[in-house]
């Protein structure tokens, strides 16, 4: 059974499925559910002299830990204990990271099946594969 589970949202449809399938699996006192939404740094994509104003990114800092914090009480409600994580990066490092370092057995992502396969989450920068740098299994939910 899984006790360590990490939840990808980034608030779409897609992440929304990630969520609402965890919510499928029994609650026990031993699961433990991390949800995290990973905020991309923004200077990857504006040209040179552009940038994205503070206040925006505050913002959008903001609704997303409303967001979150939404997912999480949804979650609780259903019986388990849930922690959030709002981390700056690449989606694939970051969430390589967190697996490793909170022992989790099982990542959730959400794909939308007419998207070519699971694209957000299983390619990064350097073209790696999701499934190649976790080290734990994998779920994912899907329309």
């Amino acid at each position: 059974m899984y006790q360590r589970i990490l939840v990808a949202y980034d608030g779409s449809a897609e992440s929304r499925l990630a969520v609402d399938e965890c919510a499928h699996l029994s609650p026990s006192p031993e699961r433990h559910v991390h949800v995290v939404c990973v905020i991309h740094d923004p200077s990857a994509f504006v040209l040179p002299g552009e940038f994205v104003p503070e206040p925006l990114l505050a913002t959008e800092r903001t609704d997303l830990k409303a967001d979150l914090d939404s997912v999480a009480t949804t979650l609780r409600a259903r019986g388990f204990a849930v922690e959030t994580h709002l981390v700056d990066g690449e989606p694939v490092d970051v969430l390589a990271r967190l697996v490793d370092e909170l022992g989790i057995d099982l990542l959730v992502v959400g794909h939308r099946r007419t998207a070519r396969f699971a694209a957000r989450w299983w390619r990064g920068r350097v073209d790696a594969l999701l499934m190649d740098r976790v080290k734990c299994a994998i779920l994912v939910a899907g329309s």
